[in-house]
């Protein structure tokens, strides 16, 4: 088992757009007068949404391939699943702040969730069948 490095690299890279993701949400609600909610206001209220999906999704995706790193994933596997992972989260609030029924839209709302998704569930199997395989063959 070793660090995993690749992984911890996108994450820290993944921490700096969460860190600018989270000053929009307190830029906007200083702007607005609403340290509580979103005050009604559509563009805080996206980007509320935009900041907790990121905070919904990031984390255990993240810790999953840092699992598989650590049990000898190819770094070539990390850095696709990791740079997907990049990929969903930095086109996921470009199509929270389109117009709907936009290209923008649909490719960034829609394309990030489902590279979102797509990777939690990868990950999740992935996981499972080296958890299981893992298991089986300490039983032996």
């Amino acid at each position: 088992m070793h660090v995993p490095s690749v992984t911890a690299g996108y994450l820290a890279i993944l921490a700096l757009l969460y860190a600018a993701l989270a000053l929009l949400v307190i830029r906007l609600r200083q702007s607005n007068l609403a340290p509580f909610s979103d005050g009604g206001n559509v563009a805080l209220r996206n980007a509320i949404r935009a900041h907790g999906s990121f905070i919904e999704y990031v984390p255990i995706i993240t810790l999953m391939v840092a699992f598989l790193e650590m049990s000898g994933t190819p770094a070539t596997r990390i850095h696709v699943l990791m740079g997907a992972l990049l990929l969903s989260r930095l086109i996921h609030p470009l199509g929270m702040y389109a117009r709907p029924g936009t290209l923008l839209f649909w490719i960034g709302r829609a394309g990030g969730i489902f590279i979102t998704i797509s990777l939690l569930i990868t990950c999740a199997i992935t996981t499972l069948s080296r958890t299981i395989a893992g298991a089986s063959s300490a039983l032996k």
